[in-house]
């Protein structure tokens, strides 16, 4: 027997989507280069779906929006939540085509049951105790994150003892304490962990982005820029408030 070269294996991935608003795609490119020099290094080569939902069926030229999304430096995989019509020029163009989890969610038909069961049960059957699975634990960085290193703590929260420097990056699935000053970029519940939160010492960060949003500096220098602070999710948006209360 010939030794097995490969395991096929489905999995998850956390995805950028970029919801289209318009079909005009030189104010789109005009939009997306002043937005992308904010964060140049963020954004290069990430992987990129293109959600059709708010154009309702509208032309769209997708070979066009497949070479812009190219000269920006993303990678576009696909698109999502179009017209049958619309996801066959995708196709065409060279984009897959994904099943956004909202496209899936079809009301389900009630299920009758009998006023009467046909066999009443002599025992109930015994439920089995459920198991929860241990946490992973957390992991710790003892001191600095450097320019150009990029920590990432798979299933569990990160903690930094020291300084994250401009051009380092720090990513968790779940929270993100830094124990100094935030200059780089800080990416919490990576994994779509709604509740995750990033707390520092100082904030002067590049990037922060939690459960997918995400803010770039110009948007962070308010009065809490240079506190210590702590970064959340509310409603689709960042929230930033003293990391000490009172």
């Amino acid at each position: 027997m010939s030794e097995q070269l490969f395991e096929l294996k489905g999995n998850l991935f956390t995805l950028s989507v970029l919801r289209l608003l318009t079909s005009d795609l030189s104010a789109l490119s005009e939009q997306l280069d002043a937005k992308i020099s904010q964060a140049p290094k963020f954004f290069a080569g990430a992987p990129i779906v293109v959600n059709l939902e708010a154009l309702d069926g509208a032309e769209l030229d997708f070979s066009q929006l497949h070479a812009l999304l190219k000269r920006l430096a993303f990678n576009p995989v696909g698109v999502c939540s179009g017209s049958d019509e619309q996801h066959q020029q995708a196709k065409t163009a060279g984009f897959s085509v994904l099943n956004y989890a909202k496209d899936n969610q079809q009301a389900k038909a009630p299920v009758k049951t009998p006023s009467k069961p046909a066999v009443a049960p002599a025992v109930a059957p015994a439920v089995a105790p459920a198991v929860t699975a241990e946490p992973e634990p957390t992991m710790v960085v003892e001191g600095t994150v450097r320019s150009g290193q990029q920590v990432y703590a798979k299933g569990r929260d990160l903690i930094v003892l020291g300084a994250v420097s401009h051009g380092a990056e720090v990513i968790a699935d779940g929270h993100i304490h830094i124990y100094g000053t935030l200059r780089g970029r800080a990416i919490a519940g990576a994994q779509g962990d709604k509740n995750a939160t990033i707390f520092c010492q100082k904030l002067e960060a590049e990037l922060v982005s939690v459960n997918g949003s995400y803010w770039i500096s110009d948007s962070l220098q308010g009065e809490l820029w240079g506190q210590a602070a702590c970064i959340r999710q509310r409603q689709d948006s960042l929230h930033i408030s003293a990391l000490v209360k009172g």
